[in-house]
């Protein structure tokens, strides 16, 4: 038998929590909405002369870009909350 101590799911980072969920759903979101071309591939309706099938994909560069800014300040609020936990103090690198 080894003396290695037991690393834990936790240790790992492999815990799956509720704000670990939703920040994989803001980075999901993108990839499902513009991947789903049937759901997008036509002309109508027109904004300022752009047919639909363009300013969608368009409009979500802007949406993308506010889910990662999420995605990133709640990821960065739970590392500093873990690490709070475990004794660190809050240290980050």
């Amino acid at each position: 038998m080894s003396n290695a101590p037991e690393v834990t799911p936790e240790a790992r980072g492999t815990v799956v929590t509720p704000v670990r969920v939703v920040i994989a759903l803001c980075l999901a979101a993108p990839f499902v909405a513009l991947l789903w071309v049937g759901s997008y591939a036509k002309a109508t309706p027109v904004f300022i002369g752009i047919p639909f099938f363009y300013w969608y994909q368009m409009l979500w560069v802007i949406v993308s870009t506010g889910l990662t800014m999420i995605a990133y300040h709640l990821w960065r609020r739970d590392q500093q909350a873990r690490a709070t936990r475990s004794g660190n103090g809050g240290a980050s690198k």
